[in-house]
């Protein structure tokens, strides 16, 4: 099959060689017109014929014309070449620079952002203190008596200073989990005993919405290293969530299972309205709500998952996700065990 291949020669390569040719005044458009017929002619009857053959089998150009003409046009084409990948590479170079100057303006800009929420979170928690210290004193009467609705009406402000003294520690944690400055306590520390206090601390707010918590481990699991009081953050963060999300009737469970004899796994999974496997990513942006509108239904800065993956994951681990939609999801990861 290869011997009926045409026989490659330098006119190949060069495009609209009869045009280069009649602008050269070699030859006039009608010889050119000519040329081109008999070539139609040849190939008509299976002859390979190039226009430069054409030329020379009809005696309009001699070999010594066509290879000047050749070598002219392929001197032009490396030079078209060579410029078009110089300018390619300038192309590049600019890019790339242009790609760094903007990569370190978002590393600024969130440098910045996390100064600045470090900055203003320290500055609101000083009224906030004030703010709580005031309303203690009047619920208990340290200021003089008050009616029963008036102490009802003070107890829901208690109740919404703490909530808002939970999001400004949520967002100091942040700047300094952004800033690298997050510090870890790693030590022995029971889980059990950890994954009980997490459990009744949510059972008030479960209770409001109708979804049972309970937790799972046996008696046989082993303390862990880890810091304690992130971890117990965490899992009051994950737990918190899983009710959010749960429907009244639904459950939230946390479990501690072994896994081999390294390793403890914990999990929380709920019965809650679960997440599209598309979107399973974006619950681990800062300050990202996946219903974003503003009539969301969930309330929340955005910011507990962002910070359950980094906590995790300075304790040398990784948080896994598994989530079907309308039916729930499942939080897990594995912490080091230490035994006696």
């Amino acid at each position: 099959m290869s011997q009926n291949l045409p026989k490659l020669t330098p006119e190949m390569l060069i495009p609209r060689m009869g045009e280069y040719i009649v602008q050269k005044g070699l030859i006039s458009e009608a010889d050119l017109q000519k040329a081109l017929a008999y070539q139609q002619e040849q190939i008509s009857k299976e002859i390979p014929c190039l226009i430069g053959q054409a030329l020379m089998d009809l005696g309009l150009l001699n070999r010594d014309a066509l290879d000047q003409v050749v070598t002219e046009q392929i001197i032009q084409l490396r030079s078209a070449l060579q410029a078009s990948n110089r300018n390619l590479e300038q192309r590049v170079k600019d890019r790339t620079a242009d790609l760094n100057e903007a990569l370190t303006r978002l590393s600024e800009l969130s440098q910045m952002k996390a100064n600045f929420i470090a900055n203003i979170s320290h500055e609101l928690r000083t009224p906030l203190t004030h703010i709580k210290g005031y309303l203690e004193l009047l619920v208990t009467d340290s200021l003089g008596k008050i009616s029963d609705d008036q102490r009802h009406a003070l107890q829901v402000s208690q109740r919404a200073a703490t909530k808002l003294e939970g999001m400004i520690e949520d967002l100091i944690m942040f700047s300094l989990a952004s800033r690298g400055e997050m510090s870890m306590k790693m030590e022995k520390m029971d889980i059990r005993r950890l994954v009980s206090l997490a459990v009744k601390s949510a059972l008030n707010k479960a209770e409001e919405r109708g979804v049972k918590v309970l937790a799972s481990a046996l008696d046989s699991i082993p303390a862990v290293q880890a810091d304690s009081e992130k971890i117990g953050w965490v899992m009051n963060q994950l737990i918190d969530n899983g009710i959010k999300f749960t429907p009244s009737g639904g459950s939230v469970v946390i479990s501690l299972k072994e896994e081999g004899n390294n390793l403890v796994q914990v999990s929380i999974t709920d019965t809650g309205i679960g997440i599209p496997p598309s979107r399973l990513k974006e619950i681990f942006e800062p300050f990202h709500q996946l219903d974003g509108s503003s009539t969301r239904h969930f309330g929340g800065t955005g910011l507990g998952l962002s910070l359950v993956r980094q906590i995790i994951e300075a304790h040398g681990s990784l948080l896994d996700v598994q989530s079907v939609e309308g039916k729930g999801s499942i939080f897990k990861f594995p912490l080091l065990a230490v035994r006696e």
